[in-house]
């Protein structure tokens, strides 16, 4: 008997029975897992329904097509069950199924009769039909975000600025003045003419990664700008001076800082401008540029040369580690801008996170701003002893540092610093009364004495490196009494706080909430952690039907994950016998970009991530096994985000964050979109105005390769918000290398333009021979995963 020829359809069907047969039992047997941990049933059931029609199907069987379009039935009437319209979450339970239900189509004539293929392509078109509307609802809530839900109150009563330095032509301070309300009285540019915004000039730095500093860069500078010049710094700490009109260098201050000292980023946020009192103007450094560096010195130049300050320091530098002891390379450095009250420059550092307990020193120091000599240094671990320490001492090492921006009273005489958590940031073992006193605590301190006036405390006995990112910033908080000189504190965990800056005392509730206890060592666990009833960018616990991926494998995989990790919630211990999921993660809440706040308006502006951690305390000597060492060791060679695999040198364990908790084949991350927004809320009452996902999906996709979909997504985001009177808010931030203007009182974006690279900074807005300007650092940032460039992009209206 002859064998009949196999044709391409007979080929076709083989090849879809077999790629089905195999998803099927992938799912069937992932599906048992998950059901052994108490999860979606889900996934067993299709995976074996799904391992028959794959079988049928490699076998010219018509039971095997209809049996999909049944499954795919079922799919939809469980997704929709499940998710109901929300198009993100329908992604990966519906897109991959159809991709497989137009090959089960396509080959479905070669299996049935006429009239039965009539049926199917009925039942077909009315899947069709419906994952037509799945599409529609993800396409159509990515615009419905950006419709506003509230009204933007009348306007406020205007709110001084105690700082001796405000925005108004210019943009004299990191956040527009040491008050870091990041807000313009500049108007010129407004709702109605933005549309015209056009790049009228960019400015390239020539600061760009080598190749032994490849995967180090993050351009995170706001340029400042103060009479005709603007001023600002590269990743490696070169200053530079430009004609705010139209790009043209002034001045250059290479500082020389080397490759071995950059920290986990190379980053120079801001430089400070600094005025002598009394001082002839013609007098050389009688206003000054000044800033830190990633090898920790404080250099000051002279504003119109460039050139050192003769009288600062040693030639126009201070070596801020005098007494700081042992630090190696990279370790100890300076990348935020120093706040400068009542003459006096305060400065914090990085001290890396995760390396070792021995860590250097958190201590917060006060330099003269003209001589440069130290006025003083806070030690929270030796809070009266002289400074600098005596010859063969050191500050107390290990302490909580502050890495971020501080602001600043002038008329108070008190700087407030964002602090972070001791050296090991996930184990509490070690910490002296002291560091769990002051650590992730906004502290208020006597700029004159450099002695604590107040502090006030968001986390207690902090073990999610949950360290302050983000400037305070200063307000007049309006109460019933009268407006109150008040500061606005965000954080990493959402929560967002609002206290009188004379006294520290919340002007808004908070209140001691239980938290969930365990994990290791379980007696160091607070058993309360502070809750503001005032704000919250924090959105609702995560559960398994939050879980995404690029596919039903995918989401299964990260639902078998999160039934296998410990999770019980905000403040959820890490654990050392499994993951644990933080939610939010490191990266936010609020982060360095900060918030921006419109007295004008009253009206408070605040971007931020959404985004979970998946952690593991490794023990010692499994953590040893792996080479995990501190990074001036085996650790710069491991790469990955911070916290993975960061060694916490003599903890009993090291720690393995999974930031953005992403798969590790397709880098697809667990949580369903988005994993980033704006919002905007009434200072006053603390309610939300409008809300929506920032960023779209355009350079995101599966395996790194961007999709380029137009769909707002609601990306990752780092860097801060601008606001304008022109009703207008100019935002980057986002990874799709976009930079947006929105308008404050709908939360809709009225002009966008493509960055050369990633917009991990803050934009800033000045006005220069009556023009006003816009201008971003466009350097792309390599913990984002945004494209690394050297322009300083400047925008304006159109010339008339």
């Amino acid at each position: 008997m002859m064998m009949r020829t196999r044709t391409a359809a007979d080929w076709a069907a083989l090849v879809l029975g077999i790629v089905i047969l195999l998803i099927g039992v992938v799912l069937a047997i992932g599906g048992v897992w998950l059901v052994s941990l108490g999860g979606s049933s889900y996934y067993l059931a299709a995976g074996v329904g799904l391992a028959v029609s794959g079988l049928l199907l490699a076998n010219r069987r018509a039971e095997g097509a209809w049996l999909y379009i049944g499954i795919f039935v079922a799919t939809l009437a469980w997704a929709w069950w499940e998710v109901g319209a929300n198009g993100w979450a329908l992604v990966p339970r519906t897109v991959g199924p159809l991709v497989l239900l137009v090959g089960v189509l396509a080959i479905s004539p070669q299996l049935v009769s006429r009239r039965s293929g009539y049926g199917a392509a009925i039942v077909a078109a009315a899947c069709l039909v419906l994952v037509a509307g799945g599409a529609f609802a993800i396409f159509g809530s990515s615009h419905r975000a950006e419709a506003a839900v509230g009204v933007v109150p009348p306007q406020a009563t205007a709110m001084a600025d105690p700082s001796p330095l405000q925005s108004g032509s210019d943009w004299p301070a990191y956040g527009g003045s040491y008050a870091a309300r990041r807000y313009s009285p500049l108007d010129q540019i407004n709702r109605d003419n933005v549309a015209k915004l056009t790049k009228v000039w960019t400015f390239h730095t020539g600061d760009l990664p080598n190749e032994r500093t490849k995967g180090t860069y993050g351009a995170e500078t706001t340029p400042l700008k103060i009479g005709d010049t603007l001023y600002f710094c590269t990743p490696k700490n070169i200053m530079i001076a430009l004609d705010p009109n139209n790009g043209t260098q002034r001045w250059r201050y290479d500082p020389k800082v080397p490759d071995e000292n950059i920290p986990y980023t190379a980053a120079c946020r801001g430089v400070a401008y600094y005025a002598l009192p009394n001082a002839d103007p013609t007098q050389t450094c009688a206003t000054r540029i000044i800033e830190g560096t990633l090898d920790a010195r404080v250099i000051a130049v002279d504003a119109k040369t460039g050139v050192p300050c003769a009288d600062f320091g040693r030639g126009g530098q201070v070596d801020t580690t005098i007494g700081i002891g042992e630090h190696d390379p990279g370790m100890f450095s300076i990348t935020s801008a120093p706040t400068i009250v009542r003459g006096v420059i305060v400065i914090g550092h990085q001290v890396l996170d995760g390396q070792k307990l021995d860590a250097p020193s958190g201590v917060i120091q006060g330099y003269d701003a003209v001589s440069g000599a130290l006025r003083w240094a806070w030690d929270m671990g030796k809070p009266d002893a002289p400074a600098p320490p005596a010859a063969g001492e050191t500050y107390t090492r290990g302490t909580p540092n502050m890495w971020t921006t501080a602001s600043g009273d002038e008329k108070l005489g008190l700087v407030y610093l964002p602090l972070g958590v001791s050296a090991v940031d996930y184990w509490s073992g070690k910490r002296s009364a002291r560091e769990k006193e002051f650590a992730t605590s906004l502290v208020a301190l006597d700029v004159t004495t450099g002695k604590p006036a107040w502090h006030f405390q968001t986390v207690h006995n902090d073990v999610w490196d949950y360290d302050l990112g983000s400037q305070a910033t200063l307000v007049d908080f309006p109460t019933q009494g009268g407006a109150v000189p008040a500061l606005v504190l965000p954080s990493k965990r959402g929560d967002i706080f609002v206290l009188d800056r004379r006294t520290g005392t919340p002007l808004t509730k908070v209140e001691e909430r239980a938290v969930p206890q365990g994990g290791v060592e379980p007696e160091q666990r607070a058993k309360t952690q502070p809750f503001s009833l005032y704000h919250t960018l924090r959105k609702a616990d995560l559960t398994e039907k939050d879980m995404w991926g690029m596919s039903p494998i995918d989401q299964m995989i990260c639902r078998i994950q999160f039934r296998r990790a410990t999770y019980h919630g905000m403040f959820t211990p890490p654990t050392s016998d499994g993951h644990s999921v933080e939610y939010p993660g490191y990266n936010g809440g609020s982060d360095w970009g900060g918030i921006a706040i419109d007295p004008a308006r009253g009206v408070l502006i605040a971007n931020y991530n959404d985004m979970p951690n998946y952690n593991r305390l490794v023990a010692r000597p499994e953590a040893d096994r792996l080479g995990w060492a501190p990074r001036n060791q085996a650790r710069g060679k491991i790469g990955g985000a911070e916290g993975a695999g960061d060694p916490q040198s003599g903890a009993p364990y090291a720690i393995n964050v999974n930031a953005g908790w992403r798969l590790p084949v397709t880098g697809m991350l667990c949580k369903q979109p988005p994993y980033g927004g704006i919002r905007a809320i009434e200072l006053k009452t603390g309610n939300t105005l409008w809300d929506r996902p920032l960023g779209e999906a355009r350079t995101n996709g599966p395996f790194g390769i961007p999709s380029m979909l137009p769909i707002t997504i609601g990306t990752p985001n780092n860097g801060g918000a601008v606001v304008t009177a022109g009703g207008l808010i100019f935002i980057a931030a986002t990874t799709d290398n976009l930079i947006r203007a929105i308008d404050i009182e709908t939360g809709k974006t009225v002009w966008q333009d493509v960055l050369p690279a990633g917009g991990q900074a803050t934009p800033m807005t000045y006005e220069a021979n009556g023009r006003q300007f816009l201008v971003i650092m466009a350097g792309g940032h390599h913990f984002m995963e945004t494209p690394v460039g050297d322009s300083l992009v400047a925008y304006a209206l159109e010339s008339r």
